[in-house]
């Protein structure tokens, strides 16, 4: 049953485009990886130590993205969004190659990279995916912010809030099984803004390649963007989108609920820390057959395989 099989894409993938924080103009090209290999950045506009393990022990900073960084202190930022496609799509390994220290931006969303993995298809291999299977509960306050995982038999569900005093994002919830349900919503949903966040944002020399082009930003009662909401839901959409690419830091896809309260990144990665801190909190196991439960299986995925 190939849907087992650790997977990687099956010829390489090149994009490029202005970065969100920096406001350079970076290009990628993501590469197929042996069974096993993971996910691994490359910096090829540096000569020598340039590797980065897709890790959450190697995030180094949390505002605002996820920034992963080497023992060499050599960095990678903005990696969420390109990490929530490759985890849906169920990309095991690949090495993504780049010319800068931040994964362009796109549109805001994961939608672009969702289409060139569809567009390239899978290569399967005879090596077993690993499954983390979450064994306790594990959770984290901070002030009104709030997560915690805890353990399920054949899922991994996301059930995320957020809280704005805006009129257009308000209070939103959503609950998603990441490997059951269409994820289209998550992966078209873009990152966001208040309008009157955006000088802050670059007074702390970030969002520097931010535009209505890969943002939404809201003004008041206004979505300031010609292209108005994809859904209903997008604002906590995309916050479970990063949620998924931060989770997928873990290595291996995880079976768990998530619960969480106007979170992100720095409180996703609290998290996995604090459950990988503890051997009883969870287990790894090699994802086979005959062990498989008919729920796990993400029929999206077989047809696109097929």
């Amino acid at each position: 049953m190939a849907i087992l099989n650790q997977k990687t894409i099956n010829k390489p993938i090149n994009l490029e485009g202005i970065t969100l924080h920096k406001g350079k103009y970076a290009k990628l090209k993501i590469l197929p990886s042996s069974p096993n290999s993971g996910i691994s950045f490359k910096r090829v506009d540096l000569t020598k130590n340039n590797i980065i393990d897709a890790n959450f022990c190697n995030v180094s900073d949390a505002t605002l993205c996820t920034t992963l960084s080497n023992q060499e202190g050599v960095n990678i930022s903005t990696v969420e969004h390109l990490m929530a496609a490759l985890y849906g799509m169920g990309v095991d390994n690949a090495l993504i190659e780049i010319d800068q220290d931040e994964i362009p931006i796109i549109d805001g969303s994961s939608k672009k990279f969702v289409q060139e993995i569809k567009n390239v298809g899978l290569k399967n291999s005879d090596i077993p995916i690993k499954i983390i299977k979450i064994l306790n509960k594990v959770e984290i306050f901070d002030n009104k912010k709030y997560i915690r995982i805890e353990p399920t038999i054949t899922t991994l569900e996301i059930d995320f809030e957020i809280k704005f005093n805006n009129d257009i994002i308000g209070n939103q919830r959503n609950l998603v099984n990441v490997y059951e349900d269409d994820l289209e919503n998550i992966y078209n949903s873009r990152t966001f803004c208040l309008y009157e966040d955006v000088e802050k944002l670059k007074s702390m020399n970030l969002a520097k390649g931010g535009s209505l082009e890969n943002a939404i930003v809201v003004k008041g009662d206004k979505i300031l963007n010609k292209e108005k909401l994809r859904n209903e839901k997008e604002f906590v959409n995309h916050k479970i989108l990063d949620c998924i690419g931060d989770l997928f830091l873990s290595g291996h896809k995880i079976l768990g609920k998530v619960v969480c309260s106007q979170g992100g990144h720095k409180l996703t990665n609290e998290l996995l820390r604090k459950v990988f801190m503890d051997n009883k909190n969870f287990s790894i196991f090699e994802l086979k057959e005959k062990i498989v439960p008919n729920s796990f299986i993400n029929k999206k995925t077989l047809k696109s395989i097929a």
